[in-house]
């Protein structure tokens, strides 16, 4: 058995006995620490309602550690740790040997937090703590476990388990980790040193060194040693019974042997050896001997439970001592060896040491990898091995890399590098139709990452456009191709000098656009005017455009017809349009994507030709009745209706006889000359203007017709004659007389209904007006009047008839739609009828779209939709207005007006606005009184961006007051009103205060006062002279005050000549200057 290892000095006994034991210096930190677990154990507690207190447990038995928080102010559960030691966190250990509870008591509000230590060995002995946390809220409590030996049994324990560190949730987990060797150190190999005094080393040391010196020297428990060392600072006093005490300390290696000895002053007096308070027997492995005074305890096979405090007593008095055993340094026995590796491999460092499950620390040049759960290197221990595993490396895991022992150390250097990348499949160059979906997708040999690039910028993700990585393939998916997405894309994995080029393009069909045209594609044009047809077009690449009439092609160029091409609409110019321009024009669009075709129909309309002279059927004293064929070209527009005109024939001047168009190809002139001469010509008028005049009728004379025969009386009747006699008419015209006519018939006349000629067409009139028909008949006897709607007789309530001998009146005060219909009238005179009829349309406004819908929205331009209107107004529907509002400010704009079809296209809309959108619907009537909004709103975004709305500041419109049409120096003219003007502005609205020669002017009824939108005016009502003088125009708003002067000079009129300089006023004359300087 080899000696103990005991640092006894002759010189230094001999001062011993004379001398009090010499205080050891252990650095600040250490008695600092233990101070502070002292006090915190010993405050008030913050959260602890019962602490967790230390034990005694002996091997292979259990214990249990209890600690209570109060839950009553706790919102929710605590956070508690547990710990052995400094720093090892034992809820990374639990499993075999330890487990971890917590309960809760609703009753009571007691959380309950129970560590249960089972089949406790002697390395678990050491200090352990206890950790509540909850929000700002800290508690810690700090309590000892004392592992002994069971009785008569022999210690079986394999020392180097106290040192082991090993990976988580193994059923021995360790308790070491040494902060302080954190920072690279070169341990090298050494030969066999002789023996090291720790107990000198800690003395000398600064406590900074502490946790180096413990590792490097196999201290198993540094802060029990230093709690021990700090016990031992205390000075021993002078014993009367004991010559010679321990010494301070003793040290021996595991497995070793040590002495104790003590020399008593009185050798009489007994004496008992202590290890923790506990008294040692005689046995194999404690041994006493006695030599004189001397008394003697050897302790054979040192293990670490023997590691503890010992003392001796003596009578009333004792002393003491500490043991420390060391363990023998670990020895790197299969040292690492250099690996090269590729990227996203698993990489493995492999060591062999001299003992089973040893305290091994890695490190990364010079830095010390702790493993984590979110690190990618992990440590696994078998047995001697000791294995460091990299998940997935890369080239920054190129290092050295070291694995260190309490006894030595071990490196080697790791190499990562890319593997050489394959392009399995590359991406390929494609042509996309506008709107469909855009996939470039590539695999290549490794599973690594990588960008996109288009035109050389990063490509961002958005809900349009996806990046899908899986695997070895890459996949860059755009849906809904738009015109922008054309370009080249590159895609360069991660690492690698390698990139995988493809060209996307994105073509669309040609589309003509003809929505701003008639329902039958139809243009007019004035004739002699310049016609330019944009129509929009549509595609990529923008197609070719080719207009065409009579398969005949119009080219480019700087004819009269010509076309012009653009990018977005193609344009057909006409620049003076005649009529044999007319006709039907093709445009035919082709691209690489397809063709589009369309035909538009041009009209050119133009002034009608001039009616043919026209003919007078009838004249009378001082009228005529004319009539005329329509022209036989009507410019291409319907004839509106007719201008007639007469002159004298001897006479060169036109006089027009009618100012509203006549419609029908029959007219009566009047108010002419018996017997003058007179022709007659026609215009006729289209919706393009007035023709030229017809040629003049044959000259003709108004001629008086007679007046009736007077006296006319039978004379004789027989069976077949009669005779008759008159007297010659009292009047006889300038054609003088030239016979007479006799008729004969039955008695009675046959009735006749002379219909005016405006109720030969519909009668329409708007829902309130009045309606006042009156029908002129002729019929003898007195005619019998039946009228009729519909069939049906008429309500007299709603419709009022009045008939006379003469004429016929139908009356509606306010008429109503229901007012509407056919309206016959029957007149009969004995057996012979006359019938006829007058349409009557009562009209309204019509009622709004039934529904408007959004079909569509892309880019800048939304498609609506609508139906007609239920209720048109008894009209037809002449056509519809659209209307725009955006959802911020919901004001309406108008967008199109007067438009024929139930379906458009809104463009030029804002990006980024929301848009609300409803149609009114149009009859003669006018637009409808409500209208058809859409439900849903179109959102106009520009793809792959996302809007943020600025944030604006309000403006500060506040201003102090200012002048920006000063008052102007002033004349006024005494007895004659007289103003002073200025203007001001600020903001809050300034007060106005005038002053006459600093005096303000309050309730003077001689002054009126005036503000209008800042335009301030003073009015001198009738001023003398004695109201000259300098007036003053003040403003003041709360941020400040401003002044204006000016002067008024009034002046007396005198007759004749005033003074030199003065204004030179003549008898009977005035006047009056205002706003003139001086």
């Amino acid at each position: 058995m080899p000696e103990p290892t005991k640092k006894e000095e002759p010189s230094k006994e001999k001062e011993a006995r004379t001398t009090p034991a010499k205080e050891w210096s252990l650095g600040e930190s250490p008695a600092g620490e233990e101070q502070d677990k002292q006090n915190a154990n010993s405050q008030v507690s913050v959260l602890f309602v019962e602490k967790p207190q230390g034990g005694t447990v002996k091997v292979g038995e259990n214990i249990t550690f209890i600690a209570k928080v109060k839950a009553e102010d706790l919102l929710r559960k605590p956070t508690v740790k547990w710990f052995k030691g400094k720093w090892m966190d034992l809820a990374s250990k639990a499993g075999k040997h330890l487990q971890l509870k917590e309960t809760f008591e609703r009753q009571t509000r007691m959380y309950t937090f129970e560590m249960q230590i089972i089949k406790a060995k002697e390395n678990y002995a050491g200090n352990y703590r206890c950790e509540v946390t909850y929000k700002d809220k800290f508690d810690t409590c700090s309590f000892d476990l004392e592992v002994h030996e069971s009785t008569g049994t022999t210690p079986s324990i394999d020392i180097r388990s106290a040192f082991k560190r090993s990976g988580e949730g193994q059923e021995d987990a360790g308790e070491l980790d040494f902060s302080g060797l954190l920072k690279r150190r070169e341990v090298k190999q050494q030969e066999e040193e002789p023996e090291v005094d720790v107990w000198e080393l800690l003395k000398n040391a600064n406590p900074s060194e502490y946790e180096k010196i413990a590792f490097q020297y196999g201290i198993t428990d540094l802060r029990g040693m230093l709690k021990r060392l700090k016990r031992m600072r205390r000075v021993e006093k002078k014993s009367a019974a004991f010559a010679k005490i321990l010494d301070p300390a003793y040290q021996v290696d595991k497995g070793g042997r040590v002495r104790f000895v003590v020399e008593l002053a009185d050798p009489k007096l007994e004496v008992k050896w202590f290890k923790n308070g506990q008294e040692i027997r005689p046995s194999t492995k404690y041994i006493f001997e006695h030599k004189g005074c001397q008394r003697i305890m050897f302790i054979n096979n040192c293990q670490m439970t023997d590691d503890s405090e010992y003392y001796v007593t003596a009578g009333d008095e004792k002393c003491s001592t500490e043991l420390f055993v060391r363990e023998p340094p670990i020895m790197v026995t299969k040292q690492l060896e250099d690996t090269t590796a590729y990227c996203g491999e698993r990489v493995e460092l492999e060591c062999e040491v001299s003992e089973d499950d040893a305290n091994v620390k890695w490190f990364k040049n010079g830095e010390e990898i702790i493993p984590g759960p979110k690190s990618r290197y992990r440590i696994r221990v078998e047995g001697k091995k000791h294995i460091l595993v990299i998940e997935g490396a890369t080239k920054a895991d190129s290092a050295e890399y070291s694995a260190m022992t309490t006894g030595g150390q071990s490196s080697c250097k790791l190499s990562v590098d890319l593997k050489p990348l394959k392009i399995l499949t590359p991406l390929t160059d494609q042509t996309v139709n506008l709107g469909k979906e855009i996939c470039l997708k590539c695999e290549i040999s490794e599973n690594i990452t990588g960008k996109w690039t288009k035109n050389g910028l990063p490509v961002q993700e958005s809900d349009r456009l996806k990046v899908v990585h899986k695997g070895r393939i890459h996949k860059l998916v755009i849906a809904n191709a738009l015109t922008e997405d054309e370009g080249d894309y590159v895609f360069a994995p991660d690492a690698y000098s390698v990139t995988l080029p493809a060209k996307v393009h994105v073509i669309d069909p040609p589309k003509i656009i003809l929505d701003g045209l008639d329902a039958d594609n139809t243009v007019t044009v004035i004739a002699g005017s310049k016609l330019r047809l944009e129509i929009p077009i549509s595609g990529e690449p923008p197609p070719k455009a080719i207009w065409s009439r009579a398969d005949k092609a119009i080219m480019e160029g700087s004819g009269r017809i010509r076309a012009e091409s653009y990018p977005d609409s193609s344009t057909l110019v006409i620049d003076v349009a005649e009529r044999d321009d007319s006709g039907v024009y093709h445009i035919n669009l082709k691209n690489e994507a397809g063709e589009a075709h369309a035909s538009i129909k041009i009209k050119v309309v133009d002034l009608p030709d001039p009616p043919v002279a026209p003919n007078v059927t009838e004249v009378g004293d001082d009228w005529c009745i004319m009539n005329w064929e329509p022209p036989a070209y009507d410019g291409g527009s319907p004839i509106l209706g007719y201008f007639i005109e007469r002159k004298k024939k001897q006479s060169s001047r036109w006089m027009r006889l009618n100012f509203d168009l006549c419609k029908e190809t029959t007219f009566e002139p009047k108010k002419m000359i018996e017997g003058v001469a007179y022709e007659v010509r026609i215009f006729a008028v289209n919706a393009i203007g007035i023709s030229k005049p017809s040629m003049p009728s044959k000259p003709f004379v108004p001629l008086a017709v007679t007046s009736p025969p007077t006296l006319l009386a039978v004379d004789s009747v027989t069976d077949t004659t009669v005779t008759m006699k008159w007297r010659p008419p009292d009047q006889i015209g300038a054609a003088g007389l030239d016979g007479y006519v006799l008729e004969y018939c039955f008695e009675g006349k046959p009735p006749k209904i002379r219909i005016p000629r405006h109720l030969k067409q519909t009668y329409i009139r708007r829902v309130g007006e009045a309606v006042n028909l009156v029908i002129p008949f002729q019929g003898k006897p007195r005619p019998e009047l039946t009228w009729k709607k519909d069939g049906a007789d008429i309500d007299k309530n709603q419709i009022n008839i009045r008939n006379s001998e003469t004429d016929t009146i139908i009356f509606i005060r306010k008429a109503e739609r229901s007012h509407s219909g056919k309206y016959d009238l029957q007149v009969k005179v004995e057996k012979f009828t006359e019938s006829a009829s007058i349409d009557i349309q009562i009209v309204d406004r019509p009622g709004p779209p039934q529904t408007v819908k959004i079909e569509d929205v892309w880019g800048e331009n939304v498609a609506l939709s609508w139906t007609p209107p239920k209720d048109d107004g008894n009209a037809a529907i002449t056509g519809y207005t659209i209307q725009k509002a955006d959802k911020k400010s919901m004001e309406w704009f108008t967008v199109i007006e007067h438009y024929h079809r139930t379906n458009a296209t809104i463009t030029e809309l804002v990006i980024g606005n929301e848009y609300y959108f409803r149609v009114f619907s149009e009859n003669m009537c006018g637009l409808s009184e409500d209208a058809t909004m859409t439900k849903e709103s179109a959102v106009i975004a520009k793809d792959g961006k996302i809007y943020k709305n600025p944030v604006y500041e309000d403006f500060d419109f506040s201003e102090a007051p200012m002048f920006t049409q000063p008052l102007v120096n002033t004349y006024a003219i005494a007895g004659y009103n007289a103003t002073l003007n200025c203007s001001v502005r600020g903001n809050p609205k300034p007060k106005i205060t005038w002053m006459k020669n600093k005096v303000a002017i309050v309730d003077d009824p001689r002054y009126r006062m005036f503000s209008n939108q800042g335009v301030c005016t003073l009015e001198i009502r009738k001023p003398s002279p004695y109201d000259g003088g300098t007036y003053c125009c003040k403003a003041v708003n709360d941020l400040g005050t401003v002044e204006i002067e000016c002067k008024l000079e009034v002046k007396v009129i005198y007759q004749g000549v005033n003074t030199p300089g003065q204004p030179v006023f003549l008898e009977g004359q005035q006047q009056l200057l205002h706003n003139k300087d001086f």
